[in-house]
């Protein structure tokens, strides 16, 4: 049993090449995901499942359409072998309801393909703690539910 701990210095190199892109992510480069991504990436986070470089860069590209500011803070990285796990933070200004800054948390595993390239990217946060309690109305309502469930729970 192998029981060396260290990183592979080609997988702490693979990790930073990651890294570095999404904390740099902008409009313009979200057009070039196949730096990244392997052509038959398999993505999911809280809203899409999908598979396949043009679906994940329209979720990319979309994202920047719909917020303002948007840019990622790698908190935590972690990587062996193939598989990496990332904490985040996403940070950016809603188009509508609230200018002010706003921060989802996050994580995120990833799996490279043989050459390096991300083929399968899955997101961890929560959607009703991160986003839709933040949202006008919406967000009073996921507050009541959020605190009628642990009332009950006592």
């Amino acid at each position: 049993m192998n029981t060396d701990m260290r990183n592979n210095p080609d997988d702490d190199a693979k990790l930073r090449g990651v890294v570095q892109f999404f904390e740099s992510l902008t409009a313009d480069s979200a057009q070039h995901l196949d730096c990244v991504y392997a052509t038959d990436v398999s993505f999911k986070d809280p809203f899409n499942d999908v598979r396949g470089l043009p679906a994940v860069t329209h979720i990319f590209s979309h994202m920047f359409t719909q917020v303002d500011d948007a840019r990622f803070v790698v908190t935590t990285q972690i990587v062996r072998g193939d598989t990496a796990f990332l904490t985040w933070d996403f940070l950016f200004r809603m188009k509508r309801f609230s200018t002010a800054q706003q921060c989802i948390r996050g994580a995120t595993h990833l799996r490279f393909a043989a050459d390096g390239r991300v083929n399968f990217h899955r997101d961890y946060w929560d959607a009703a703690e991160e986003l839709y309690e933040k949202l006008p109305i919406l967000g009073g309502f996921m507050r009541l539910l959020k605190r009628a469930v642990a009332s009950d729970a006592e």
